[in-house]
């Protein structure tokens, strides 16, 4: 049995009762144990696919399986869920929330990806879900208060658990810049602090539900917080796509994550013993969940959803006599046939000079034969649309450089150029790697302004293209799918 409470950023009153219920001191648990199921990163694999995860009706039964053993069990999600996936996109996320209101879901934290749609939209799709997505760090400038509840809290067979959300500072280069217009993200660790001070002794358990990974260029992991902050029991993380099989052991505690697209699910079992409280982490596998059963009411609801989208999607659209790469650590590293033809592409549609596509747009590979619509959108999912805008020679080696920093690492902001050729020596420091970059075989002015096409995220300065930011538009084009189709049918 699980009770809810959480607080409505803007909110002017609380109900009597329920602000009484916050104010309570925490319930003498003397021996309780509580098992945490949770995903991350889905990124509308709602589905079960070949080379996907299990999907969400697999998850549910999972989870039903577990209850059934008389288990008491959160459900949690650490974000970038309703969108990527046509089946989740076309419906701006809307598809995704009906999916987890049925499966349950306890609490959500968004993701850099969740903020796609606007961060308007964000909070319309908080209205819809029957559980609270929390968020305690993210601020409209205009009221100074968050715009999702900072935490629930949950009241677990006379347990109380806490959940606060933390979502990364990234956000406002990871999605489009607009999509955050009039946001302030604070720091995650000082806002753990805040939380910790206002929710111990409030609850036997405390969990930070956050999207911040453990990627080594992030500035503030789930590791920082964890080896700066004191109070939190458990941290289920998402952002970086890790699978931690055990979690990561911290300074004050247990990092949980489960991966990427459903493949894994985190596992994590909480033991409260006379006030200590102990946490354990694993994963279960999209291979282990193979001799599970769908849940009926799940599939049911995706096939309603899918009759809707496959209106949509499967028009076919083009051809292709070879497999296009759009292989996620291989778009993030280094050039592939699919980032080429869509660098092809918008020179074609716009007659720029060069065109930049950054490896994190590329979501999927393309299979040889007949292409379709859904295919495309699940290439490029986010709706960008293609702006030329004028830049110098200096500005284009400053975007290569901005490209090339984290090699070899993968890295989403990895530069796909048309229009020319660089080289570059990776034992140099970021920053300082281009050697050399040749236009039609000549070395590039870098005093010369030359038209540039690219996605309106890469222009506004997303993935920190800060060098492209408020340079002057010399034209604006259709959605960045529309131009990789009608290329496909020259």
């Amino acid at each position: 049995m699980k009770n809810k409470m959480w607080f409505k950023a803007g909110a002017v009153l609380l109900v009597l009762a329920l602000a009484l219920a916050g104010c309570a001191s925490a319930p003498k648990v003397d021996s309780a144990s509580l098992t945490v199921v949770h995903t991350n990163d889905t990124h509308g694999r709602i589905l079960e696919g070949k080379y996907d995860g299990m999907g969400f009706a697999k998850v549910s039964s999972y989870v039903k399986g577990l209850e059934a053993e008389g288990k008491d069990v959160l459900l949690l999600d650490g974000g970038d869920t309703t969108h990527g996936m046509t089946l989740v996109s076309l419906s701006e996320g809307a598809a995704a929330i009906e999916i987890m209101n049925t499966m349950g879901y306890d609490a959500m934290v968004p993701g850099n990806h969740d903020f796609n749609y606007g961060w308007e939209r964000l909070v319309e799709l908080a209205g819809m879900a029957n559980f609270p997505i929390v968020c305690a760090n993210v601020v409209n400038d205009e009221t100074g208060e968050t715009i999702l509840p900072p935490y629930t809290i949950l009241d677990v067979n006379g347990m109380k658990v806490g959940i606060f959300g933390l979502t990364t500072e990234e956000t406002l280069y990871k999605s489009h810049p607009k999509n955050t217009a009039g946001l302030t993200f604070l720091d995650p660790v000082e806002t753990s602090e805040k939380m910790v001070k206002e929710l111990r002794k409030k609850v036997n358990v405390l969990i930070a539900l956050g999207h911040l990974g453990l990627d080594e260029d992030t500035k503030i992991t789930s590791k920082v917080v964890m080896d700066s902050v004191e109070g939190i029991d458990l941290f289920i993380d998402g952002h970086s796509h890790t699978p931690l099989p055990e979690g990561l052991m911290a300074k004050y505690g247990l990092i949980a994550q489960a991966g990427e697209y459903d493949k894994f699910l985190g596992v994590d079992t909480i033991n409260v013993n006379m006030g200590e409280v102990t946490a354990k982490a694993s994963l279960y596998t999209k291979e282990e969940s193979a001799s599970l059963e769908d849940d009926a009411a799940v599939i049911s609801q995706l096939e309603d959803i899918k009759v809707e989208n496959d209106k949509i999607t499967e028009v076919v659209v083009g051809h292709t006599d070879v497999y296009l790469d759009g292989e996620r650590n291989h778009v993030r590293t280094g050039a592939t046939n699919l980032g080429d033809m869509i660098c092809a592409a918008l020179i074609d549609v716009t007659g720029a000079d060069f065109s930049l596509q950054n490896g994190g747009g590329i979501r999927a590979s393309i299979e040889a034969g007949d292409v379709t619509k859904g295919d495309v959108i699940t290439v490029l999912p986010f709706g960008n649309t293609v702006t030329v805008i004028e830049v110098t020679g200096a500005d284009i080696k400053a975007a290569i450089e901005n490209g090339i920093k984290a090699y070899p690492e993968p890295s989403g902001g990895f530069c796909h150029f048309g229009g020319l050729t660089y080289t570059f020596d990776q034992s140099k420091p970021a920053g300082s790697r281009v050697t050399e970059i040749l236009v039609k075989g000549s070395p590039i002015d870098p005093a010369k302004n030359y038209s540039l096409a690219t996605n309106d995220f890469t222009a506004a300065g997303g993935d920190e293209y800060t060098m492209l930011a408020g340079k002057k538009v010399l034209g604006e084009y259709g959605t960045l799918d529309d131009i990789l189709v009608a290329y496909m049918n020259k």
